[in-house]
């Protein structure tokens, strides 16, 4: 639906409370400029700009009946993105589909029966008739505004003294005419189509195209099996990693009782409630903006609850209800069957090859390209801690230092690698390095080799120092440069090796010329 400035956003939101898809996605292609707009001046990284859009009109469509003033919606949304921006280190948003406009609902929706050439059929009078015992149920303004403008050809701005009032009139005008048809002739209404998937499996990979900070790290594949198709979806690693967990526990392959807990609860919750999960539809809200909207029967009566595509995944995973896809989604993304990386039949699919990643960027020529900066103080409570630490790269050299003098927590500068190229073998991580820090012991190198689908606790520094897999070398500070090295034996079953350097406390740790070399 192309955008209409005849209707102000107040209208609009007025009609998207009310049920009206058609009035949100005009919400959103009238301020997607805008939001990516602000979205690139407010975040660090361009690659974050499109999950910071796709977060923010999520957010805004699940929150519209808390928004008191529906004509300001502009700004009550760049309060949104802000607000995104601001926890964006706190939970990995999803890496969601692409989308694109459907048809107008005035055509998906057809008010006059079109009888062709010739007589008008039998189908043809019966659905005539029907829409005509429906138009007498709406008020005379909108039967008059329908009547004009569908039935006599008049434009919508030619409609009374006021164009924007016009075509509000015909926006509930199609909602209560859909409503009606829906409730007593259900057959004429179209529907939207979907189609049935499984959810065939999510596996850690790397992301073929972005090797970026934050780049995609897992990829979750529907199946159609009736179509010969698979949709694949990438996701960040929050999400991601919460997906592989449920799907393995599913197949009784989880390590940990942890990886079910959160998903465990909320089945529980809607036990208590005696409400059941009946299905999970994937569907565009707007251009680039998907969400999952979880059906629900219990004692009020079937509801739908609109939630981020990976909380309806884990939702379908856990209850083990159906999940359908719109088709315009399924039709624009999919591919055939083994495309996505040959996800195979109802059992664990086989591992699939992966190209064998060696580090990147060792050089800092593309400053942090590849390199992921974060740490326990982005995940601290207080968002005044968020800013604690900061990372840049100086003449080859990166640096990460405090930026406060009593930081909270610890900051990290580090990559991942598939192990697939040193399993079996010792690997050596070395560098130069120089250090000022305030308390001594608290900066160095480290190296861990995460083995199978082995699961961390929360990032706090108490974990991290305490964990025995995490192999920590502190260095003294002389504030001179100085080489150091640490070494690490990788299993045959080793999925990672994560490497860089980590500070946890006021002052600095400089690092250049690292290597991650196999030792045999």
């Amino acid at each position: 639906m192309a955008d209409d400035p005849g209707i102000c956003d107040g209208d609009l939101v007025r009609l998207a409370r009310d049920g009206d898809p058609a009035a949100f996605r005009l919400l959103v292609e009238r301020h997607q400029p805008m939001v990516r707009a602000r979205a690139a001046g407010l975040c660090a990284n361009a690659s974050d700009v499109d999950d910071i859009m796709q977060e923010a009109f999520l957010r805004a469509f699940i929150a519209l009946d808390r928004l008191r003033e529906p004509d300001r919606f502009a700004g009550w949304l760049a309060g949104i993105v802000l607000n995104v921006c601001r926890g964006l280190r706190r939970r990995d948003p999803v890496t969601l589909l692409p989308g694109s406009p459907e048809p107008p609902l005035a055509a998906a929706f057809p008010v006059q029966p079109a009888y062709g050439h010739g007589q008008p059929s039998a189908d043809d009078l019966d659905r005539a008739d029907a829409l005509r015992e429906a138009m007498a149920t709406l008020p005379a303004g909108q039967r008059r505004a329908v009547f004009l403008h569908y039935y006599a050809d008049l434009p919508a701005g030619q409609i009374g003294d006021q164009a924007g009032a016009a075509r509000v009139s015909l926006h509930k005008a199609r909602r209560r005419l859909r409503e009606y048809l829906t409730e007593h002739r259900p057959d004429l209404v179209p529907r939207r189509l979907m189609t049935t998937v499984r959810i065939a499996s999510a596996e850690h990979q790397r992301h073929p195209r972005i090797h970026q900070m934050r780049s995609p790290s897992h990829l979750v594949v529907l199946i159609d099996d009736a179509g010969g198709r698979e949709l694949p979806i990438w996701m960040l690693r929050g999400d991601g990693d919460r997906l592989e967990r449920l799907v393995h526990a599913k197949r009784g392959e989880a390590s940990a009782p942890q990886a079910r807990t959160m998903d465990d609860l909320s089945s529980r919750m809607l036990r208590a409630l005696g409400a059941t999960v009946t299905g999970v539809d994937i569907d565009e809200l707007g251009p680039e903006v998907t969400a999952a909207r979880i059906a629900l029967n219990g004692p009020a009566g079937p509801q739908q609850v609109t939630a981020r595509l990976a909380d309806g995944l884990a939702v379908a995973i856990t209850t083990g209800a159906p999940v359908r896809v719109a088709d315009t989604v399924m039709d624009r993304l999919a591919v055939p069957a083994g495309g996505a990386g040959g996800a195979g039949g109802p059992g664990r699919p086989p591992r699939r090859p992966r190209p064998r990643y060696q580090p990147r960027n060792m050089s800092f020529g593309e400053g942090l390209e590849g390199w992921l900066f974060g740490g326990s103080f982005t995940e601290h409570a207080s968002q005044s801690h968020w800013q604690d630490y900061t990372c840049v790269v100086e003449h080859g050299t990166a640096v990460v230092r405090s930026a406060v003098p009593e930081p909270a927590g610890f900051a990290m500068l580090g990559q991942d690698v598939f192990a697939d190229d040193f399993r079996g073998s010792t690997v050596v991580f070395r560098g130069e390095f120089a250090v000022q820090t305030d308390t001594p012991g608290r900066a160095g190198l480290f190296l861990r080799v995460n083995e199978g689908h082995s699961i961390t606790g929360p990032m706090t520094e108490r974990s991290v120092f305490a964990d025995p897999d995490n192999n920590i070398t502190p260095i003294p500070d002389t504030g001179d440069w100085t080489r150091h090295e640490i070494t690490a034996r990788v299993p045959g079953d080793s999925d990672a090796i994560v490497l860089g350097v980590f500070l946890a406390a006021g002052g600095r740790i400089e690092l250049r010329n690292p290597e991650l070399i196999r030792r045999d």
